[in-house]
């Protein structure tokens, strides 16, 4: 608490806090949130006795400072085997659900992508996956996969796979923003300034394997993943995917890049027909009603869901990870930046700006 309270003072007084501090404080504000509901079992006479019955409910109840080292272990093998499950379930589960031939020249990529996976003649090659990656956003991948899918992920991040899928896409992407956000400040500090348990901690979080993985190997994962999402812009869903289909692999020569492939050619139809219409700019016009109908009928199915259900809680997820992973790609902006774009400004431009 004491540390705590000094990063806080820290803080307001305007120095910017490192990843471990945040870090730091993060988990001691979740401690005290926690404690709240804790202190009704020491305040309420005989509540105690219910004290094992909440904690097998709700597991994440007691504060860490309260956890001892098999507790910490007991939840680690939970998540590798719920991580393995998955795994397995989503290569089981892939299938060959491509779209229809793009005919724009600026989506030949996708097309020439498409048909090396459709016809298997030949492997399409690591640029072009990453090409074809690219146009396969967050949003539009989260806003359009199927439950099961949903559930799947949920798990796979260790997050809780109850609740509509309205409520499944929105823990995704807050999950998916601290991620993001986290990448940008592990990379401006730099993997290496991470010790071997903050290491083990920022790439589980990611969902890579980290049991009887060393720590170089680990160092090298966790910043292959900081260059495929800050700079070649690979959407973190989709790495999340590959890291669970590459987790329960036997195949030590299975890459990245295969898992890429073997997850973009396994995404839902309407995931495909987003992207098709968003590349593709002679798309005909009963495509386009196609896709209009096919996200009624996902927006129909979710609200019978809501009613069958009976859980009408509402969710409002104004997340949209696409423009966030826009800001945090970019570059910060030095005086020497600022120099030369004054310097760059048309006369007309500066009289302008002068009045």
């Amino acid at each position: 608490m004491k540390v705590s309270f000094k990063l806080v003072l820290k803080s307001a007084a305007g120095y910017e806090l490192t990843r471990r501090e945040n870090r730091q404080l993060e988990r001691t504000i979740q401690d005290i949130v926690r404690l709240v509901p804790f202190s009704m079992f020491v305040i309420v006479p005989f509540a105690e006795l219910l004290l094992p019955i909440a904690l097998k409910l709700f597991p994440n109840l007691l504060p860490s400072t309260y956890e001892s080292t098999s507790d910490k272990e007991k939840k680690t093998k939970s998540l590798r085997a719920t991580r393995e499950k998955v795994s397995s379930l989503l290569r089981e589960t892939v299938k060959m659900r491509l779209p229809s031939t793009v005919t724009d020249e600026q989506s030949a990529e996708f097309k020439d992508f498409i048909t090396k996976l459709t016809l298997g003649i030949e492997q399409p090659s690591k640029e072009q996956t990453m090409k074809v990656a690219r146009l396969f956003k967050d949003d539009t991948v989260l806003d359009n996969l199927q439950r099961a899918q949903l559930v799947a992920m949920s798990k796979y991040l260790n997050l809780q796979p109850i609740g509509t899928n309205e409520m499944l896409r929105f823990r995704i992407r807050y999950k998916l923003l601290k991620i993001k956000q986290d990448d940008r400040a592990i990379e401006y500090e730099g993997v290496d300034s991470l010790n071997a348990p903050e290491l083990q901690a920022a790439c589980a979080s990611r969902g890579i394997k980290i049991n009887g993985i060393a720590t170089a190997d680990l160092n090298h994962h966790l910043k292959m993943w900081l260059d495929l999402t800050l700079k070649e812009k690979i959407p973190a869903t989709l790495l999340v995917l590959s890291n669970a289909y590459t987790y329960g692999s036997l195949n030590s020569q299975e890459t990245i890049y295969d898992a890429l492939q073997a997850v973009l050619s396994s995404m839902p139809e309407e995931v495909h027909h987003v992207v098709e219409a968003a590349v593709d700019s002679d798309i005909t016009n009963k495509k386009r009603l196609d896709l209009l109908k096919e996200q009624e009928e996902l927006i129909e199915t979710e609200t019978k869901q809501v009613e069958d259900t009976g859980v009408k809680i509402p969710v409002k997820d104004k997340i949209i990870l696409d423009d966030v992973a826009d800001e945090l790609t970019k570059e910060p902006e030095t005086e020497q930046t600022k120099e030369a774009k004054e310097a760059k400004l048309d006369p007309k431009d500066e009289d302008k700006k002068a009045q």
